[in-house]
């Protein structure tokens, strides 16, 4: 398996447990819901349940960005290799490794740590197009592209 596959499989199976924690906690938040109605009346039972709701919908936000991520990482061919920087795309750099595909948390795989990157993210659009031996800057750093893979 390459480097490129690990990472993948890497962030593929992060935002899955994300999504299964996102959809637990959303039907915990149903079933407390559900028992605090059968026993409770008044101010305080309306107050509860008001903040469950909205504990509820930020869930549903959370997730449904999650959701959205995968449908990102789950749209790149992994074994394509690209010339130029673009969605997908496994970069070394001479500081980090990118690839560019979500924000999604670094890592760290055979000892190199890896850099998740959305292509809109601003990185990410000067990124974009890139080729081997490219240089350019960003925050004060100093960036040539090393491969793309």
């Amino acid at each position: 398996m390459t480097i490129k596959q690990q990472i993948y499989n890497h962030y593929l199976e992060h935002i899955n447990d994300r999504i299964q924690n996102y959809r637990e906690m959303i039907s915990d938040l149903a079933e407390d819901a559900q028992n605090d109605a059968k026993g409770s009346a008044g101010d305080k039972h309306e107050t509860a349940l008001s903040m469950m709701h909205i504990e509820q919908e930020k869930l549903n936000y959370k997730l449904k960005e999650v959701l959205e991520q995968k449908q990102v990482l789950e749209s790149i061919d992994i074994v394509k290799i690209n010339k130029k920087v673009g969605i997908g795309s496994l970069i070394q750099t001479n500081i980090f490794l990118f690839f560019m595909s979500t924000a999604l948390p670094k890592i760290t795989i055979d000892n190199k740590d890896v850099v998740a990157l959305s292509p809109n993210s601003p990185l990410g659009k000067i990124m974009l197009g890139k080729e081997v031996n490219d240089k350019f800057e960003f925050n004060g750093m100093k960036y040539k592209i090393l491969s793309i893979e």
